[in-house]
């Protein structure tokens, strides 16, 4: 962990951890919670595979099934937060992001990318969140125009390490990552 009073070592710390989290499925950075709101203005969080982390662009990249939940609500608010727990460095990673809903040919690569046996999960029929008859009552096809790339601009960082005395930051990218301390 860096030194008490390194806002900059800290926010490097949490950098490496998403990017870890997008090579090493055993990371807890892999999945994170992703919320949105949805039309209806209620709050809706699941838990999403990490699938890009680009500190010099501020992005986050995750894919998803043009047809989910997750799709409408950032059609109504493209506002979106991730969370992240990482156990054994007692830190906590908060992020706040704009989206950008990526599909089409733009998206090409990211698909070419994707092993055959995971394409099923862009095209589950009936569209995910269906009431179905029973619990094994859908298919999940594989459908190029369901894959959809969530393109997630990072607005802000908020970071609690919980040692024994907690600190806390913030990070805005709009003062180009200075960094604040906050009250844990």
């Amino acid at each position: 962990m860096s030194g008490p009073n390194d806002l900059q070592a800290l926010l490097d710390e949490a950098w490496r951890h998403l990017t870890r989290g997008v090579a090493d499925s055993r990371s807890p950075a892999r999945y994170p919670t992703f919320a949105t709101v949805a039309p209806d203005g209620i709050p809706e969080a699941r838990t999403v595979a990490l699938r890009g982390a680009s500190r010099s662009q501020s992005l986050l990249e995750v894919h998803t099934d043009i047809a989910t939940s997750k799709v409408n609500a950032l059609q109504h608010n493209p506002k979106a937060a991730f969370h992240v727990w990482v156990p054994r460095a007692l830190l906590q990673i908060r992020i706040t992001t704009c989206v950008d809903i990526q599909t089409g040919t733009d998206i090409d690569q990211q698909w070419d990318r994707i092993p055959e046996g995971s394409r099923v999960s862009y095209g589950t029929q009936p569209t995910p969140g269906t009431p179905i008859s029973d619990v094994y009552a859908y298919d999940k096809p594989s459908e190029r125009d369901r894959f959809a790339v969530l393109r997630c601009t990072v607005l802000t960082i908020d970071l609690v390490h919980l040692g024994e005395r907690h600190r806390r930051a913030e990070f805005r990218h709009e003062n180009e990552w200075a960094g604040t301390w906050l009250a844990p």
